[in-house]
């Protein structure tokens, strides 16, 4: 029923998108308008805000086919889903307030604005989660499959064939293998789908069956035969699916870049490579720093009156930090040790009695009230709010060579908060652990898994029992 009409279903995800939003927007409207509001209070007409609430669902349309909401999701998640719903309703949310901004329009109630994004997440995410999980069931019980047949029957095409079998409620059933060394496999199959034929049957297979996907899992000997094997799909209209013999070098999810005409592989994609979530992520984090700035201006003003009243040399600490694409820059921190004549700080940890600490900057310290002048970092360009933390070129050093992968974190920009530091990797902990959350943030950042991590920092608190 639903094979071949992927576009109408499109269509009508955007139409039943629109109707949860416009449910969402008269749910607001009842809530801050009649259920709550006195009717003593003025405020616009109904009309005048149903005006921004079409502008809204309209953002939101446009932003869910930016960013691929409604392409074809039968293998993703549904967290993914909802990570998108949720940016792009920000996205919505922000864009209007410009809109209005822009306009002069001041009398739009915020706490309108506010109960309508919240409830436009709610609705389109909970019906969206009730399509999932109902297709899901479809397809468990057999109904809406798509099949495939499996090029190489090695040791690639079973690891396939078990996930295949792990999910049945992706849809997607095997029709066989075509493989030209059967009878080196069958000893190895058991209850594996049957080898069907040789790679040369692949043309007469398609013509005789119907089949929706042609996933190529053959050894890199075999690569001789991509073209033919390709040519062949692509005459029967059928869709091709390339596993590399090589994947398992792999250090992370990888996709295809182009280089003039020549395509490329790139073997860690990183989310903020793309253009639009470098924008966001550095539009936030100037928005965000000057807020912080202006916010703890005062407790700024009283730690630099402390430090100089109680200790000899600068209020600020300046120290060379390794930051994104291996280049250095100068880290500001509020100086919470006396002055370094033998140039310790750069090639010397901090020890729990370390007798180098000021009076006042074991306290600043220990509640991380050292880091505040990041931020100006963050205004510069230097760092981020969030992300991995920066190290001194003199243990980068270090560490490159004897922590795998430790070098990857330098693709993004340092951050004053990250993923490791939130998960309890402070201070003096395994730098291999931080190495793992570090790559998990590059590999899955998103403008949401930001917002958890400084809703994180703040709920945690800024005590650190590894500060020394």
């Amino acid at each position: 029923m639903i094979r071949g009409n992927e576009k109408f279903l499109t269509q009508l995800y955007v139409l039943v998108d629109v109707v949860f939003i416009f449910i969402a927007f008269s749910l607001a409207w009842w809530l801050k308008f009649g259920f709550l509001h006195s009717s003593t209070i003025p405020h616009l007409p109904f009309h005048s805000y149903l005006i921004w609430g079409v502008i809204y669902a309209l953002l939101s349309i446009f932003l869910g086919y930016f960013f691929n909401l409604y392409a074809p999701k039968r293998k993703n998640p549904f967290k993914s889903e909802l990570i998108k719903i949720v940016e792009i309703h920000i996205f919505s949310l922000l864009i209007l307030i410009s809109i209005l901004f822009l306009f002069g329009v001041e009398n739009v109630s915020r706490g309108f604005l506010i109960s309508f994004f919240g409830t436009s997440i709610l609705s389109v995410g909970f019906y969206r989660l009730l399509v999932k999980l109902t297709l899901r069931s479809l397809r468990k019980k057999g109904y809406n499959k798509q099949f495939v047949v499996i090029l190489g029957a090695g040791t690639i095409g079973r690891q396939y064939h078990d996930m295949i079998k792990r999910h049945p409620e992706f849809g997607i059933e095997v029709l066989g293998f075509l493989d030209d060394f059967q009878n080196n496999h069958i000893h190895e199959f058991g209850d594996y789908t049957p080898i069907i034929g040789k790679v040369n049957d692949l043309g007469y297979i398609l013509d005789k069956h119907t089949v929706d996907e042609i996933v190529i899992a053959l050894p890199f000997s075999a690569h001789k035969k991509y073209q033919e094997i390709v040519g062949t799909c692509e005459k029967a209209g059928v869709r091709v699916l390339i596993i590399p013999d090589y994947h398992k070098i792999l250090p992370a999810k990888p996709s295809f870049d182009t280089l003039g005409d020549l395509p490329v592989i790139n073997i860690r994609e990183v989310p903020l490579d793309e253009l639009r979530n470098r924008i966001l992520k550095r539009a936030f984090d100037i928005v965000f720093s000057i807020f912080a700035i202006l916010l703890t201006l005062p407790i700024m003003i009283l730690i630099s009156i402390m430090i100089k009243l109680t200790s000899e040399g600068p209020i600020i600490f300046k120290q060379e930090r390794v930051g994104m694409n291996n280049r250095t820059f100068i880290m500001y921190k509020f100086r919470s040790m006396k002055i370094d004549s033998n140039g310790e700080s750069k090639t010397k940890w901090t020890t729990p009695n370390d007798n180098r600490r000021t009076l006042i900057g074991t306290l600043i310290r220990q509640t991380s009230l050292d880091e505040l002048p990041q931020f100006f970092n963050v205004l510069k360009g230097d760092m981020s709010v969030v992300g991995p933390r920066p190290e001194r070129p003199y243990f980068v050093n270090q560490f490159k060579e004897n922590v795998p992968k430790y070098m990857v974190k330098h693709y993004v920009r340092p951050g004053i908060t990250g993923w490791a530091q939130v998960n309890g990797l402070r201070g003096d902990t395994s730098i291999s652990k931080r190495i793992t959350f570090d790559l998990f943030y590059i590999e899955n950042w998103t403008f949401v898994l930001d917002l958890k991590i400084i809703c994180k920092t703040l709920v945690s608190g800024f005590l650190n029992k590894n500060a020394y």
